[in-house]
């Protein structure tokens, strides 16, 4: 099935209902452009990604030998 979607002026694309309803998709859902030979819009899952600075990756260590020390404790009791 093939449908016509205009672009408003802040590129900004609005897919027909049924579209939507085709797809699954639902308010706030992700779609996927794939640019390949003929471009694709396919339904796509977000997963929010953090990044650390080797300054607090190094917190994190710490705080995990840190419990580590407190558990043995606790468990050798």
């Amino acid at each position: 099935m093939s449908t016509s979607i205009q672009m408003n002026q802040r590129g900004t694309l609005t897919l027909p209902k049924e579209v939507r309803k085709r797809l699954g998709l639902e308010r706030g859902g992700v779609v996927m452009a794939e640019e390949s030979d003929e471009p694709v819009l396919k339904p796509a899952v977000a997963f929010p990604i953090e990044t650390y600075s080797d300054e607090r990756i190094t917190e994190f260590e710490k705080e995990e030998k840190k419990l580590a020390l407190r558990l043995k404790k606790r468990n050798s009791k």
